[in-house]
């Protein structure tokens, strides 16, 4: 046995979504960082030992413009052009790469942390250690860092160092939470097994193990659904423990589940109610997905009503989407749903306040141990919510160690440069924009070859006729006058067609009424409405405009499949695709009552004149949608024209660094293991080819670009600088989209 002792700048202990993302964003800024893993794949609860699927803020499209950008936005894009099929195990190996590609990152796996040394006060404590045994090498090593993020899931590291910390659920009246418990009780969510099944093609008899569980005998089958080709997420339900001790008798839980798994595949193959017959089993998972168990406490507790009212901290750091969802304690043998959906309007912010321990100076955590209620917890655990959290705490204990200070003195001291420290590396903070003073670009003005002055989307694909409520958004900048719209009619009749806003800027459903009109339509096969509009109802700053067009089965409207950035179609009232049994949603909330899912890339036939896509987008701070798309977008790239868009410095510089962001559509919904798959391995909008141009001398001269980019974030730095006070940007192709498309251009004289 050999005894070892590692110093680094930063010990991330767990190698879910969080601890890697915590790990390679403190690696990023220059920290010497240890992962440390108690598995032998990355993961988690994704990986291929689990296979979990990594849910986040689109709430599987239920969320507008939502999808993680950052470290998990570039695991995202990885794995659905690498693994359209949703093979865990190259989930486990985009993982990998993604960790063994920073070069201030060292990985330990197979390394269980199960002794910490710690001291200080009951509320000053300080971690000065961590011990972990390297299973299969005998290797027993000692972490020393400055600063350390438990991102073990369960909190024992904080545990461990006596962090303060909670479990089980809060009492109502503690945070004035509707959906808490009258009593504070221990109750937890419980773990979940999974299993795959595949068609072998010839008939295959099962033999149920002794152990396997008769679920006639139990409310299964009466209240959740069973189907001989569903598999691995679909079975989310097979949940049990949360009456239990999810850590002390995990053994318990897990047989519990081994039970019901076996006893459910018996069932679709010996009861005779399914078409299972050359259906087999192909892998059963043996570790439990845990759901919950300890929450280490922070200076904030987030709880259910800063997440439905999508309270704007001033230290936010990160955003989440998924419902509050939370299940019986009874799990699979609960005779009520198997989960419980309260949504807010839109995003939610996550506070910085709630990723570091209130009484331990350097402890920082990230994932399903964060400082929020158990209520709020319900949607913070989802895995892409947990791994921005863990950029986030990455981001916090670098910029900590950097400057010699604690996470809460660099909440209270540095909050400007933390979150603008974020959004340089493209971590999604909503509603915060770039205010970066060394960014020369924001002083700079900007001209472009062509922009998207009208949406006009003209190429009907199909027929929509109006049998329910539709509604579609876009975007407005100074207002609107008025929009033209196709439809076709059986009979004459009268149309009504009403304009709303929505309300906060992170939100794309109706909020607030503005105007109704009633049009007269004749007779007649793809005619052009004219739909007047008052100007001064959306004018001032950039807004999305939410049109709803009320239900009249004499009318028809009409899809394109030529999508525009900005554009959404919703519908009224679409009926859930899962069974209220399973999964009770709530359909009077707003984003549940209007879907868009059957409607993704398909907008309305419409046309208005808009100054949304103005090239000023690419300086105006913000990276991704928020009150409109905040893109520039050019006309048409036809007949192998280039597009470009130019910063004009207000003098000549220095440059030796330039960022771009490009359009990877956040609206669409990725998942790395994939209950979905995308028609496309590269979103059509994202930018192909490029090229960097400077003005010197007179002459433009090429000095950066790339020919098959993949990634929505360039950073080109430049060993020698270039001396001009004009950059442009040439956009040559992209991956399937008609027009050029970007976010955001930064420019500095110094490497970031």
């Amino acid at each position: 046995m050999r005894r070892e002792k590692l110093l680094f700048d930063v010990t991330v202990i767990g190698g879910g979504l969080s601890g890697i993302c915590a790990a390679i964003a403190a690696a990023r800024l220059g920290q010497k960082v240890a992962l440390v893993h108690n598995r032998p794949v990355l993961g988690g609860n994704s990986s291929s030992e689990v296979r979990v699927w990594v849910c986040g803020a689109t709430g599987h499209g239920v969320n507008r413009y939502a999808r993680e950008t950052g470290i998990m936005g570039e695991l995202f894009i990885q794995n659905q052009q690498r693994n359209p099929e949703g093979n865990p195990y190259l989930w486990d190996v985009t993982l990998l790469e993604a960790v063994r590609a920073e070069p201030n990152l060292t990985l330990f796996m197979n390394t269980d942390v199960r002794e910490v040394e710690a001291d200080g006060e009951k509320d000053a404590r300080i971690i000065r250690s961590v011990k972990g045994w390297m299973m299969g090498s005998e290797r027993e090593i000692t972490f020393e860092s400055e600063m350390f993020l438990d991102c073990t899931g369960d909190g024992l590291v904080g545990f461990l160092a006596g962090a303060a910390y909670r479990i089980g659920r809060e009492a109502r009246h503690e945070f004035g939470e509707e959906w808490a418990p009258e009593v504070a009780d221990d109750i937890t969510l419980g773990s979940t097994l999974l299993f795959y099944t595949k068609d072998t093609g010839k008939p295959v008899r099962f033999v149920a193990p002794s152990f396997a569980k008769n679920i006639t005998t139990t409310p299964i089958p009466l209240k959740r659904v069973i189907r001989s080709g569903d598999s691995g997420c679909h079975y989310w339900w097979i949940e049990w423990g949360g009456e239990l001790d999810t850590v002390h008798e995990n053994e318990q839980i897990r047989d519990e589940l081994w039970s019901v798994i076996y006893g459910v595949w018996d069932y679709i193959k010996n009861s005779g109610k399914f078409q299972a017959e050359e259906m087999t089993l192909e892998w059963v998972g043996s570790i439990p997905g845990k759901r919950e168990y300890r929450r280490l406490l922070g200076d904030t507790i987030l709880t259910q009503n800063d997440v439905i009212s999508q309270r704007p901290f001033e230290d936010r750091v990160a955003f989440g989407g998924w419902s509050i969802d939370l299940h019986p304690p009874q799990g699979m043998y609960a005779s009520e749903s198997g989960s419980k959906h309260l949504h807010a309007d839109g995003i939610y912010h996550i506070p910085f306040g709630s990723l570091y321990s209130r009484n331990v100076r350097n402890l920082l955590f990230a994932g399903r141990n964060i400082s929020a209620s158990h209520v709020a917890f319900g949607t913070t655990r989802v895995m892409a919510t947990c791994a921005v959290m863990g950029e986030a705490a990455g981001v916090g204990a670098a910029l900590s160690v950097i400057k010699g200070i604690t996470p809460r003195e660099l909440r209270e001291r540095h909050l400007t440069e933390l979150q603008q420290t974020m959004l340089r590396t493209d971590a999604s903070i909503i509603g915060l924009r770039n205010m970066d003073s060394a960014d020369l670009a924001r002083r700079g003005t900007i001209t472009a070859s062509s922009t998207m002055s009208r949406i006009l989307i003209n190429e009907p694909s199909e027929e929509y006729r109006l049998v329910a409520d539709v509604g579609w958004l876009f975007p407005t900048e100074g207002g609107i006058e008025g929009f033209t719209l196709l439809v076709s009619a059986r009979e004459a009749t009268s149309l009504t067609i009403e304009l709303w806003d929505t309300g906060r800027h992170e939100n794309y459903v109706p909020a607030n009424f503005k105007q109704a009109v009633d049009i007269q339509v004749d007779v007649g096969e793809e005619q052009w409405l004219d739909v007047p509009a008052d100007s001064a109802l959306f004018g001032g700053d950039p807004c999305n405009v939410f049109v709803i067009v009320r239900a009249n089965e004499a009318v028809s409207l009409y899809t394109s499949a030529v999508p525009i950035s900005g554009v959404l179609s919703f519908e009224r009232g679409v009926k859930p695709i899962v069974s209220s049994d399973l999964e009770d949603h709530q359909p009077n909330q707003p984003i549940i009552e209007w879907s868009m899912k059957r409607l993704v890339r398909k907008p309305f036939c419409f046309a208005v004149e808009t100054g949304a896509y103005s090239p000023d987008n690419v300086i105006n701070g913000y990276v991704r949608p928020f009150g409109g798309p905040q893109l520039w977008i050019s006309e048409p790239i036809a007949n192998g024209r280039e597009e470009w868009i130019e910063v004009n410095l207000p003098e000549p510089a220095d440059i030796r660094e330039i960022h771009l962001t490009f359009n990877d559509d956040v609206n669409e919904d990725l998942i790395n293991l994939h209950h979905h798959e995308t028609p496309f391995l590269i979103i059509p909008e994202l930018v192909k080819s490029y090229e960097v141009q400077a003005y010197i001398n007179g002459e433009w001269e090429r000095f950066a670009g790339d020919n098959h980019n993949l990634t929505r974030k360039k950073i080109h730095r430049l060993e020698n600088p270039i001396q001009s006070k004009r950059i442009r940007v040439i956009i040559k192709e992209t991956h399937g989209g008609d027009r050029a498309e970007m976010y955001e251009i930064r420019l500095y004289v110094s490497h970031r």
